[in-house]
């Protein structure tokens, strides 16, 4: 996951939610702008990229839905056979 805000913020955003993996901090927008993300108010789009092992990115879900994104994500990856994690 990566987001336009501090790691500051991020941080507590990962402590209040629980997160489990890691949130980029991208405050500067580098990251955003290079993967075409950053949108016209500055902020992160809620986009997914799947890239593989070699660093091939596999898909780019522009559709992502918050309250469904877990769901999608692991049929993404089941779809694209990535492997699960043991």
């Amino acid at each position: 996951m990566a987001s336009t805000d501090t790691l500051e913020d991020n941080t507590g955003f990962a402590e209040k939610n629980g997160a489990t993996f890691p949130i980029l901090a991208d405050p500067n927008k580098t990251m955003c702008e290079a993967y075409g993300v950053l949108s016209p108010h500055g902020y992160a789009s809620r986009w997914t990229f799947y890239i593989d092992k070699e660093g091939v990115i596999q898909k780019i879900d522009k559709q992502v839905n918050a309250r469904e994104a877990g769901k999608q994500l692991v049929e993404n990856m089941d779809a694209l056979r990535f492997p699960r994690a043991t």
